[in-house]
């Protein structure tokens, strides 16, 4: 009977080894996955950015004075500004897009993930999509207009009771 339980442990430790093993295998996809998921939201966002400077209006724009346009708040061809925010702040400084998910952020109510944000703009919710719309939402978040919540959730900035209201 030794013989039996002798083979059982050494089967086990057997098992244990190769357990061990794939566990760091996993470790090492993980990191190595997490790499590759980086390097298509970068290049996705870079992507979306040449597209958007290729598809604006040609830099001799009548309207355009030194890459703004006259008589309106704007950026350059191609860039996006997002002001911080600021007590007394209006939405309306942003650009549409950004007004956009304001205003799912305050009818929500609540905090939304990033797919939850494009589903309710009508936006695709393909990986990469929604990997360009988080960089918007975290800009947001950076400028103060939203609060980015553990577990990557985003909902309207609390700004000590003085929430910015879209559309108002």
């Amino acid at each position: 009977m030794g013989s039996l339980i002798e083979e059982l442990a050494r089967r086990e430790a057997a098992a244990r080894a190769e357990a061990g093993r794939l566990r760091a295998r996993v470790e090492e996809l993980t990191v190595e996955l997490a790499g590759a998921e980086e390097q298509v939201t970068r290049l996705a966002i870079a992507r979306e950015e040449v597209m958007r400077v290729l598809e604006g209006p040609p830099a001799a724009d009548a309207g355009l004075l030194d890459g703004v346009r006259a008589g309106r708040p704007g950026s350059p061809i191609g860039a996006v500004t997002v002001p911080p925010w600021q007590d007394g702040s209006d939405p309306s400084v942003l650009p549409r897009a950004y007004q956009d998910l304001l205003e799912v952020a305050e009818d929500a109510g609540r905090p939304l993930r990033a797919a939850e944000f494009a589903a309710a703009t009508g936006l695709s919710t393909e990986k990469a999509k929604v990997e360009g719309l988080r960089s918007k939402l975290r800009l947001l978040a950076a400028r103060g207009w939203l609060t980015a919540t553990p577990g990557g959730l985003f909902t309207l900035g609390d700004h000590a009771g003085k929430s910015a209201r879209p559309g108002q």
